[in-house]
């Protein structure tokens, strides 16, 4: 049997992030974890303000909705240069650090469109932010696993992902009460204010975790007969990684899931109040439906993939193959919106469809997470939230097109290619990733 390494002592005192050595050590981790929750909380209230006032901001800039598309489009233009970027820096820097500099920067960004100006202080604004909101996922993927073992990931990185989701849900009729009350730009001072709350929290009471990928001897778990010390792979370059099937498989599956996002984040309120005829509160409110089934189903998988994992059943299963039945239903259910009528029976359709589609990040930053060393874990993460986030570019763009080229019938059409996408993304899941096969091949 390989031997396991034993885990660095935290500079706390206790063993990396498990807390096995003691209650401090567990506080410690799940607090942090709390503090990254929240962040991403931040993160996607963020990301969605514009999409919650598409009509409002059409309205007050007069844009065509192709304009609208491009300006939200524009907030991923350095969002995937900066993810790779500070992925790498997340590999030599704190992170806690790292985190405090992204959530100053978020706020320092919503100044500029809320004091006034036109589309292009909107769009330079949103560049800006997307350039520092880019590298969040990852960077706070790699913070939070940093706490844990492999074995008892699972909860945690599904609780930051469903920050994502919870940003939505908490901010949605909030921030459209803001906007119809008091004005789209009011809303992004409330943002603003709520990023810098988080990081005087988070400069207080966060902290960086040193757990690697196989856990210490003591910690509780029995290490797998050949399994590879991730010493062992240390040194294994970046574009081993890249090249390996996992890594292709989960980037391929987590973009088409990261397009159906987009399009939620952008798209959705319009679709409900223009082609489904919802009035805007009540289209607040309904917007909160797929980020909703999307919490549960974020739960759901990290208990199912968590016990496979306890029983011994191999990554390839227990996130793989779970993964791609989610995209699986989740393009099912897009597809079949042709085949219903009436406003509700679309409305739970597309809800249950990005809901399922819209939830396989943390599949994909944990099997990422897996597969690379501690050494390479933030480069492997960030590298894939840059190819994933194009989605972003690309999706707000596309559909603003159908939208301006066939009327209403252009949101219908575009959550039918969501569907088709994550199809193909279901089948990447299931074809190629393989964590375990992939280690083996890096060891060598």
């Amino acid at each position: 049997m390989t031997a396991v390494p034993t885990v660095p002592p935290h500079p706390t005192g206790t063993t990396g992030a498990t807390g096995a050595t003691g209650a401090t050590g567990s506080r410690r981790a799940w607090t942090v974890t709390l503090l990254l929750v929240v962040f991403m909380m931040v993160n996607f209230a963020d990301k969605s303000v514009l999409g919650l006032a598409a009509d409002e901001i059409r309205a007050d800039l007069h844009l065509s909705a192709t304009q609208f598309g491009l300006a939200n489009s524009a907030f991923f233009l350095l969002f995937s240069v900066a993810a790779v970027v500070v992925g790498l820096a997340a590999d030599r820097m704190s992170p806690k650090l790292l985190l405090l500099l992204m959530a100053v920067l978020w706020s320092v960004a919503q100044v500029p469109a809320a004091i006034g100006g036109g589309l292009a202080v909107l769009v330079v604004s949103r560049v800006f932010l997307g350039a520092a909101e880019g590298p969040a996922f990852p960077v706070a993927q790699q913070a939070t696993l940093a706490w844990f073992p492999d074995h008892r990931r699972n909860l945690p990185g599904a609780l930051i992902t469903l920050g994502v989701t919870l940003g939505v849900i908490v901010s949605a009729p909030g921030l459209s009460w803001v906007i119809q009350h008091h004005g789209w730009r009011s809303a992004l001072w409330v943002l603003a204010g709520a990023g810098l709350v988080w990081a005087v929290a988070w400069a207080a009471l966060g902290a960086d975790g040193r757990h690697g990928v196989v856990p210490a001897r003591g910690a509780g778990v029995t290490p797998v007969s050949g399994a590879i010390p991730h010493e062992a792979r240390a040194a294994v370059p970046y574009r081993r990684i890249f090249a390996g099937r996992t890594w292709i498989g989960a980037t391929l599956a987590y973009f088409t899931s990261y397009w159906a996002v987009a399009l939620m984040l952008v798209w959705l309120p319009s679709y409900l109040r223009n082609a489904l005829g919802y009035s805007a509160h009540a289209a607040g409110t309904l917007v909160v439906a797929p980020w909703t089934i999307g919490a549960v189903v974020l739960l759901a998988q990290a208990g199912i993939t968590g016990r496979l994992m306890r029983r011994g059943v191999g990554s390839r299963r227990a996130r793989g193959w779970v993964g791609g039945w989610l995209l699986a239903l989740g393009a099912a259910c897009c597809l079949a919106l042709p085949l219903v009528d009436g406003s509700g029976a679309k409305t739970v359709l597309i809800a249950l469809g990005f809901g399922l589609g819209g939830s396989y990040a943390t599949i994909a930053a944990t099997t990422v997470a897996e597969l690379a060393p501690p050494s390479r874990s933030g480069g492997a993460l960030g590298t894939m939230n840059a190819v994933v986030t194009a989605a972003g570019l690309g999706a707000p763009a596309v559909v603003g097109a159908l939208v301006d080229a066939q009327g209403t019938d252009g949101y219908q059409n575009s959550v039918l290619l969501s569907g088709l996408l994550l199809a193909v993304g279901a089948a990447a899941s299931f074809l190629l990733v393989d964590p375990a096969r992939d280690i083996a091949r890096l060891s060598t």
